[in-house]
């Protein structure tokens, strides 16, 4: 096996025990539980728990993958940390707390971040740390996410992040691991969109104030929804697809050849769209909708469940599909198995 080959080892997620249902989303945004359900596509999601800070679910997402594996905390070379920005302090580097904690004292650690498509970035980006260089050989990418406490179930802008929830989640890959190869990346980013979605207030534009925090403004906003809806949907729809495709040419596969999908959580008929465009069955992949939208770490979620539901065999062609506001879109492939 040439240690140019990386694997992935395993993975491991950590969802709090409380839980938002469908009724209570409803109720707080006013609007039908048959919406909620069908079309954004939530029975019920995971919210943060008094200590589930976003860092310390990724610890425990990593201890989680380290006692699956049985790698020891000490083997690990490298922590990418995959967590959100909103996390237990702001200007706070979260993938150095989380390696002390694992007690992972051979590493170094850095934070990345690409929204809710950092997890697929930070694969391409692991991979090619470790080919570049030889002496990172595991690496452990781990983080939170509990960006549903940045929503304001009344602002009517941001009904389409109203599925986010709150987990966290890790991965350990290996240099030279015969199984589940890490393939090629192919990564999409347009800054068009950059402004669309935001926090309004707490940056050097506008510092939190007494009148900012009154007027909601340390919330998501969409300050030009109809504009943004216009000029997205059909561009986003483009470019999942293209994502997917140009990915898997680059390791020399083909959409006829994907035997599962983990995509992250969106309305039901977008995820209905991706999967008829890329003519994949529907039962090829996993609707998250007793999780919702746990940011970047869907994707690790999703392979967990199929693994859980037998939809993984050897020699599978695994697709990992992303979006994150921003706007960027991505796509692993992952050669599952032996």
């Amino acid at each position: 096996m040439s240690m140019d080959t990386i694997g992935i080892v395993g993975t491991g997620v950590y969802l709090p025990e409380k839980r938002m249902t469908s009724n209570e989303l409803a109720q707080l945004a006013g609007i039908p539980v048959d919406v909620v359900e069908q079309k954004l596509g939530i029975k019920e999601k995971p919210i943060p728990g008094k200590d589930d800070h976003t860092a310390y679910m990724g610890v425990r997402a990593a201890r989680k993958v380290l006692e699956k594996t049985g790698i020891q905390p000490e083997e690990i070379d490298l922590v990418i940390y995959i967590g959100e920005e909103h996390k237990e302090y702001p200007v706070w580097t979260a993938g150095i707390k989380l390696q002390h904690d694992i007690g992972a004292v051979n590493a170094w650690a850095f934070d990345t971040a690409l929204r809710c498509g950092t997890t697929i970035m930070a694969l391409k980006l692991a991979k090619d740390l470790m080919i570049a260089d030889e002496e990172i050989k595991t690496v452990l990418l781990a983080g939170g996410y509990r960006n549903s406490d940045l929503i304001n179930y009344e602002n009517a802008n941001t009904r389409f992040m109203f599925n986010l929830g709150a987990g966290g989640a890790a991965i350990i890959l290996q240099k030279g691991h015969p199984e589940n190869q890490l393939l090629q990346t192919h990564m999409i980013t347009d800054g068009s969109f950059s402004e669309d979605v935001i926090v309004p207030s707490g940056g050097t534009k506008k510092p939190i104030t007494a009148e900012t925090l009154a007027a909601g403004l340390h919330q998501f906003d969409v300050p030009d929804p109809k504009g943004m809806k216009s000029r997205l949907d059909q561009k986003s729809m483009d470019n999942f697809i293209a994502c997917v495709e140009k990915a898997l040419e680059k390791s020399g596969y083909t959409k006829e050849d994907i035997t599962y999908v983990a995509m992250l959580h969106m309305k039901r008929s977008a995820h209905t769209y991706v999967l008829d465009k890329l003519g994949v069955d529907h039962d090829k992949s996993i609707y998250l909708e007793n999780y919702g939208h746990i940011g970047q770490m869907d994707q690790v979620i999703s392979l967990e469940l199929a693994e859980q539901q037998g939809k993984l065999k050897d020699g599978d062609i695994v697709v990992l599909v992303s979006a994150g506001i921003g706007y960027a879109w991505g796509a692993n492939v992952i050669k599952w198995g032996k």
